[in-house]
């Protein structure tokens, strides 16, 4: 009786979303890409407007402040990266830069802003460290005041040979923010005080070891349990943990491919989300893969595979589902698109609407709901 009132609220909720959302989309820019673009999305229809465009170079990852009014961007180099600062208009949909700051690390590949707004953290891929800035009252970002080098390396030869922090994320109640290494396969959990001028610190026994040469990279949190999924993309498999809200420990408890059982290929797995009402788990594979994954999550938080379908192009680095969880957006870098799926509302199955949204290589995908 719980589930189907839950799924017929789901469904009435497709019908409740009203004004279309911005979509904000990072890219690369070393080919014919200016930089970040701003979109409204039908959600009835399942299309994209161009509203706006903000130069930028390589804007990789984007965070949207929890006010919507400012966005950080990363200028991945292999060289000392930056974050940029921009105030976002909703009345005009145009993005102002407000100022840069170094991220004190080479390829900065992630960024996200707690919901207080006083701080922003910077996952730097290349040196293997991360990097906390502390926001200004207009939004623009101040110089860095905590960096945190990760050491160690992991069994893969060729990717491992030392830390490679890929993600920054906060768990749902921001008491800790999670960050991936993929280079040494580990999960570190840091208790964040907002407050202090040195906001991370790392509590006792708050490492999650993976599988030797997984590579960790994204985690997905359930909105409604104490559970957290990592995607790992040197082995193409999910890990399913519990999360102690208290003191951070994780704990876990299954172990699944996010590509069938006979493909030999490389997964080179990417993104991990969950749609809203915590029912279904969606991963990315790029590789020689090129598809996205669909789990249903059961009521223990265990995974079971229903669907493994082409993502209609070529390394899907990102994806994001819209705000009325009726529509899936798959980033694919190599084949300039961003193809758009319809949610199946009971089933959570994807079907390709045979809409798209052609940008130059585009990474990253967020939504901001009005």
């Amino acid at each position: 009786m719980r589930w189907n009132l839950t799924v017929l609220l789901f469904v009435i909720s497709f019908s409740c979303f009203s004004q279309d959302p911005y979509l904000f989309i990072g890219t690369y820019t070393s080919g014919k890409s200016k930089g970040i673009y701003v979109y409204r999305f039908n959600t009835k229809t399942g299309t994209g407007t161009e509203v706006s465009i903000m130069e930028a170079k390589n804007p990789s990852y984007l965070s949207l402040s929890s006010d919507g009014k400012h966005l950080y961007a990363t200028d991945e180099e292999d060289y000392e990266g930056a974050v940029g600062a921009y105030a976002f208009e909703p009345t005009t949909g145009k993005l102002a830069l407000l100022n840069s700051q170094s991220s004190k690390g080479t390829c900065p590949c992630y960024v996200s802003e707690d919901k207080t707004g006083k701080w922003v953290f910077v996952a730097n891929y290349c040196s293997g460290s991360l990097t906390a800035l502390p926001v200004n009252t207009d939004g623009s970002l101040a110089p860095a005041m905590q960096i945190i080098q990760q050491f160690g390396k992991g069994s893969d030869t060729a990717r491992q040979k030392m830390a490679h922090v890929h993600s920054t994320i906060f768990a749902p109640d921001e008491k800790f923010l999670l960050v991936a290494d993929l280079g040494t396969d580990q999960e570190h959990v840091y208790a964040f005080h907002p407050n202090e001028n040195i906001p991370l610190t790392e509590p006792f026994d708050s490492v999650a070891s993976l599988k030797p040469g997984s590579g960790p990279r994204h985690i997905a949190f359930h909105p409604y349990k104490s559970n957290v999924y990592i995607i790992s993309e040197l082995t193409g498999s999910v890990d399913a943990f519990h999360f102690d809200t208290t003191s951070g420990k994780m704990t876990h408890f299954q172990r699944i491919r996010t590509t069938p059982e006979h493909f030999k290929g490389d997964p080179g797995s990417a993104d991990i989300h969950i749609r809203g009402d915590g029912k279904f788990l969606y991963a990315t594979n790029r590789g020689t893969s090129n598809t996205i994954a669909v789990f249903e999550i059961h009521k223990d938080g265990r995974l079971t595979a229903n669907q493994i379908i082409s993502v209609k192009g070529k390394h899907p680095r990102n994806f994001a589902i819209d705000p009325s969880n009726h529509f899936l957006l798959v980033a694919n870098r190599d084949t300039d698109n961003i193809v758009i799926f319809s949610i199946d509302p009971i089933t959570g199955l994807l079907k390709a609407t045979g809409k798209e949204i052609s940008i130059p290589n585009p990474v990253c995908l967020k939504f901001l709901a009005n």
